[in-house]
């Protein structure tokens, strides 16, 4: 299964206008479906984000991220997004995309951050349903 993660292109801007601090702010995951189509440039607001799941042991909104981290690599100029693996445990739902946000609580001003197409629809039912990060980060930036 092709997964990719993209950052939204309003992610920068919000981290240094400091209305996204991912080391002190509350950073969540929702999880969404195949109905859902992200664009990069649209999508500002967790209040552009459509589609998001529902089922057992899912709740809106998504979990919170734990053991977030931002490291910086001076060999490759890239800084790495990372936090603890995702889990719905005892969960029935069916997803595709994994949506990353500042949650303000009010969707209209949650900066999204980025967005995990898992490339194809990703089911539990029953079990748990578990975002592994990848190792070199949820995603990353790279310095020109």
């Amino acid at each position: 299964m092709a997964v990719s993660a993209k950052v939204y292109g309003q992610c920068l801007a919000k981290a240094l206008n400091k209305e996204i601090n991912w080391s002190s702010d509350t950073i969540k995951v929702m999880l969404c479906t195949s109905s859902y189509t992200p664009d990069q440039d649209a999508h500002v607001y967790k209040s552009s984000v459509t589609n998001e799941v529902t089922g057992t042991g899912y709740t809106a909104g998504g979990v919170t991220l734990a053991s977030k981290t931002a490291n910086y690599n001076s060999g490759t100029n890239t800084i790495s997004f990372s936090a603890a693996n995702a889990v719905w445990t005892t969960s029935t739902i069916t997803a595709r995309y994994a949506v990353i946000y500042d949650s303000t609580g009010v969707d209209a001003t949650s900066a999204l951050i980025a967005y995990v197409d898992f490339g194809a629809d990703v089911i539990s039912s029953g079990g748990s349903f578990t975002i592994t990060w990848d190792a070199a980060g949820i995603f990353t930036i790279q310095a020109a």
